[in-house]
């Protein structure tokens, strides 16, 4: 299992551990130099590195040509790249692989759970997570390639969430949480997408 120590002081601040627990145990792996290679739903078969710069060559060498998931959180390494000589050595460093993995998969879920009317129900929240899942493995999710979909709202955290964390009313006091609707950063994403919404995330992960 993946150290707690790591997950509260690399992973984005805004999914409770137990979510970034079930996203690592169901998509991403223990081996921060794990990479795994496709050519569309073939698996390629390569060489394990041994050490971050192996990791580094063996992306740069399927850059381009297929699809490349690195580290911990199987990041896709593609993402934001035009040449592979613009990859981060940090990206096999399991704390960067992890910040950056799961703010990725932060915005996903928030995809997801628009989707389904940002929901808050518990017997919803599992569902919601196998699909934000199964998004994050395959890209799309109802057609949407996520990783470039405008985040339908950024939550900016302002101390950890706790489990009976709530709603704000209209004028809560300044210390709740505060959310701000993302910039547009790709076209690609329709105009409902820019609402600035709040997702109450303190049920995934919860025992019944």
């Amino acid at each position: 299992m993946l150290d707690a120590v790591l997950i509260q002081q690399c992973a984005d601040p805004s999914l409770k551990p137990a979510i970034i627990e079930q996203f690592i145990a169901k998509a991403g792996s223990q081996d921060p130099l794990a990479i795994t290679v496709r050519s569309g739903n073939r698996v390629v078969l390569v060489p394990k590195p041994t050490t971050p710069e192996e990791a580094l060559a063996l992306i740069r060498d399927n850059l381009g040509r297929n699809t490349v998931r690195v580290g911990i959180t199987q990041y896709p390494a593609g993402l934001g790249i035009v040449e592979a000589g613009q990859l981060k050595p940090e990206m096999v460093e399991s704390c960067e692989n992890i910040r950056m993995g799961t703010a990725l998969f932060a915005k996903v879920f928030r995809i997801v759970s628009k989707w389904y009317g940002n929901p808050t129900a518990k017997e919803v929240l599992p569902q919601i997570m196998d699909d934000a899942v199964l998004a994050w493995q395959t890209g799309y999710f109802e057609g949407v390639a996520v990783f470039r979909e405008e985040d339908p709202g950024q939550e900016k955290i302002t101390r950890p969430a706790t489990a009976d964390s709530k709603e704000p009313e209209n004028g809560a006091d300044s210390n709740e949480d505060a959310v701000s609707t993302a910039t547009a950063t790709d076209t690609v994403a329709p105009d409902p997408n820019k609402a600035s919404i709040r997702i109450d995330l303190s049920g995934i992960g919860a025992r019944p």
